[in-house]
C-alpha cells in the first residue's frame, strides 16, 4: 500500500488527473553540462526521421558534401528535408536498420577525418522581419521536427487549421520521463536561443502569449528562465507538478490552461500550439543563420553506463559509437532509445541517433529479468484506471486485446485516445504488458483499414 500511495500522491502544483510517480533517476545527469562528442567515422541518415512522407535524396553515391548542406528534400508539406551532419562523402544509399525493426532507406555518409567540420552552408536573416508564411517555409527548410520525441514536422503546427486561431503557445519544459535531462540542460544553457525561438513562433502563429511549463523538480531551470524573460510580458514561466506523463501535450494543456482537447481533436481546436523547449531553442538558433538541423542534445544514462551525461550528437551517429564514448558496464543489458516509459528497446546497436532520439538509456541485466516477470491474470484492482491520464479502462481493453477484439477496442472503447504512455503497465501488479497489447491492436487496426481502402 505504501508503494501505491507514492504512485498516486498529491501536491499543490498545477497538474492533471491521474498519472503516476515513477522513480526519476535524473540525478545521474541533471548537473552535467552539454558536451560535444567526436564524430563517428560513418553517419547513417534515415530519410524517414519524422511523421509524414520520407525525404527524397538530392545526392548520389560518391558525391562530396559539406556540413549543413541539404542532402534530401521534403516530399510535400508534411515532410522535412535532411542536411549533412558532417563534411564527407556519400558512401551509399541503402536499407539500414531502424529502432522500429524493419530496415528503411538511408544515406550513409563517410566523414572526412581531417575536415574542420565547420557549418559551411547558410544565409543570415532576421526571422521576425519575415511574413508568417515565410517563417513557415524557413522552419520546414531547416528540417525542424518535434525534438521531444514525437518528431512531428514543426512548421505544420505553425499553421492553424482553417477556422481556427492560435491564441496561446505552450512551451513544454516538463521532461517527465525518468533518466532524461537534455531539456533541463537546454533551459539552463540555451535560454537566449530558446527565447528567440519562442518569439519567432509567436510571430508565425499570431499567438498573444507563451507559457513555459516546467516540472517542479527543475526549479533551478524555472528560476533561470524567469530571470531571463523578455520585458514585453508576452512570455511567462510556470511550475507544474512533477508527475508522469505531465509532458504529454494534452496533460500540459489541462495543467496550465484548465482546458481539454476534444476527443479526436487537436490543440489548435482550442486555440493552443505546443512545442518542446529543444525544438524552439533550435528554431532560435538555426533560422537567423539559415541553417538546417544537423545535431541534437541527447541524454545518455542508466545503470549500465559508466560515464552518463548530456551530449551534442550529430544526427546519424550509430548508437554503438555513442555508447563506446561513454563506456558500458559489464552488467549492461537492454538499450532503450528515448525514456524507459515510452522509449523503444533496440535489437541492434547499429541503429542511428535520429532527430527523434532524446535519450539513450542502458539498463542492467537484472533490470531486464525483473521486466520479464511472469504475467498473471488481471485481479480487477483498478490501479490502471486510476493511473490512466485519459481516463480509459485499460483492464477492459486488455481483456479485449487478449480476445483479439481489436476493432471493438477502437469502435466502442476509444483505443485511439491511448497515446501509449505506459502508466497502466507500470502499475499493474499482475505484470500484464498492457501498452504492448494496445500497440499491437492499433497496428492491426491500421492494417485492416489499409486493406479496406485498397
Amino acid at each position: 500500500m505504501a508503494l501505491l500511495s507514492s504512485l498516486f500522491q498529491s501536491g499543490s502544483s498545477k497538474t492533471f488527473a491521474h498519472g503516476i510517480y515513477p522513480v526519476e533517476h535524473k540525478e545521474l545527469t541533471a548537473d552535467k553540462p552539454v558536451r560535444r562528442l567526436p564524430f563517428a567515422p560513418e553517419l547513417i541518415i534515415p530519410l524517414a526521421q519524422h511523421k509524414g512522407a520520407p525525404a527524397v535524396p538530392l545526392v548520389r553515391p560518391g558525391q562530396e558534401v559539406v556540413r549543413g548542406e541539404p542532402i534530401a528534400r521534403a516530399e510535400g508539406f508534411v515532410s522535412v528535408p535532411m542536411h549533412a551532419p558532417a563534411t564527407g562523402v556519400i558512401r551509399s544509399i541503402e536499407q539500414a536498420p531502424t529502432a522500429e525493426g524493419p530496415k528503411a532507406e538511408a544515406l550513409v555518409l563517410r566523414v572526412y577525418e581531417a575536415a574542420s567540420q565547420q557549418v559551411l552552408y547558410g544565409a543570415e536573416c532576421d526571422p521576425l522581419a519575415l511574413a508568417p508564411e515565410a517563417i513557415v517555409r524557413a522552419v520546414q527548410e531547416a528540417g525542424l521536427v518535434g525534438l521531444g520525441g514525437a518528431a512531428f514536422p514543426s512548421h505544420v503546427k505553425l499553421v492553424a487549421p482553417k477556422g481556427r486561431v492560435i491564441e496561446t503557445l505552450l512551451v513544454n519544459g516538463c521532461e517527465c520521463e525518468p533518466y532524461l535531462t537534455c531539456d533541463h540542460r537546454i533551459m539552463l544553457e540555451q535560454h537566449t536561443t530558446l527565447m528567440r525561438g519562442i518569439h519567432i513562433a509567436l510571430h508565425a502563429t499570431g499567438a498573444r502569449r507563451a507559457i513555459i511549463g516546467v516540472e517542479d523538480n527543475k526549479l533551478d531551470a524555472l528560476r533561470h528562465l524567469r530571470a531571463h524573460l523578455p520585458s514585453d510580458g508576452r512570455i511567462s514561466a510556470e511550475a507544474v507538478r512533477s508527475k508522469y506523463p505531465q509532458g504529454a501535450e494534452k496533460m500540459l494543456i489541462k495543467a496550465l490552461l484548465g482546458r481539454e482537447v476534444p476527443v479526436g481533436g487537436l490543440p489548435a481546436d482550442i486555440g493552443v500550439a505546443v512545442y518542446n523547449v529543444g525544438t524552439l531553442a533550435q528554431m532560435g538558433e538555426l533560422l537567423p543563420k539559415g541553417q538546417g538541423l544537423i545535431e541534437r542534445v541527447v541524454t545518455v544514462s542508466g545503470p549500465g553506463v559508466e560515464r552518463p551525461g548530456n551530449f551534442l550528437v550529430p544526427i546519424g551517429t550509430p548508437v554503438r559509437f555513442l555508447l563506446d564514448q561513454v563506456g558500458l558496464k559489464e552488467t549492461a543489458g537492454e538499450v532503450i532509445l528515448g525514456g524507459p516509459m515510452m522509449g523503444m528497446a533496440v535489437a541492434s546497436l547499429d541503429v542511428p541517433v535520429t532527430k527523434a532520439v532524446s535519450g539513450v538509456v542502458v539498463l542492467e541485466r537484472e533490470d531486464q529479468d525483473l521486466a520479464a516477470r511472469h504475467i498473471y491474470p488481471c485481479i480487477k484492482c483498478g490501479d490502471c484506471l486510476r493511473a490512466c491520464p485519459v481516463s480509459l479502462n485499460p483492464s477492459l481493453l486488455g481483456e479485449l486485446a487478449a480476445a483479439r477484439q481489436y476493432q471493438t477496442m477502437a469502435a466502442e472503447h476509444h483505443l485511439d485516445q491511448c497515446f501509449e504512455c505506459g502508466c497502466c503497465a507500470y502499475v499493474c501488479p499482475s505484470n500484464i504488458p498492457l501498452t504492448q497489447y494496445f500497440r499491437i491492436a492499433k497496428a492491426i487496426n491500421r492494417d485492416i483499414q489499409r486493406r479496406k481502402e485498397h
